[in-house]
């Protein structure tokens, strides 16, 4: 798998609000997966939780993650981002209103809950489009 920095057509591709499963490790070391919205920043990206998700528990637990972003109008454009995650709380959910702006337009409207920003450092990363790897265009 290729390491970072992405070529600038996939750094294009992982700025839009893109639908994304984020996959995580149960204490047996099984998987578990979630969609989640995520953005993309400078070669990081920002998830955030519920503080009471077990994903926040797995991920305390084991900072290894993978993140899959598929393309809007077609899925079999997509990218996996596998790295480790730091957990920070996010107290005045400037976290989770960045994001829901970026996919919803607006700040997020459940004020009361416990949010935790996750921010993944990527390792490794491959893509895949139309049945073979993500070529560069032309």
């Amino acid at each position: 798998m290729p390491k970072p920095p992405l070529p600038p057509h996939l750094d294009e591709f992982l700025s839009q609000p893109n639908p994304a499963v984020i996959a995580s490790l149960r204490p047996n070391g099984g998987p578990h997966t979630a969609a989640t919205w995520y953005l993309w920043e400078g070669g990081r990206v920002l998830v955030n939780m519920e503080g009471s998700r077990k994903r926040v528990e797995y991920i305390r637990a084991d900072p290894r993650v993978s993140i899959t972003v598929m393309g809007q109008e077609d899925w079999y454009h997509h990218v996996t981002l596998v790295g480790r995650a730091s957990l920070e709380p996010d107290p005045d959910l400037e976290g989770i209103d960045r994001l829901s702006r970026h996919y919803m337009g607006d700040a997020y409207s459940a004020r009361d809950q416990r949010r935790v920003n996750a921010w993944i450092d990527i390792e490794s990363w491959h893509s895949w489009a139309m049945w073979r790897p993500w070529e560069q265009p032309d």
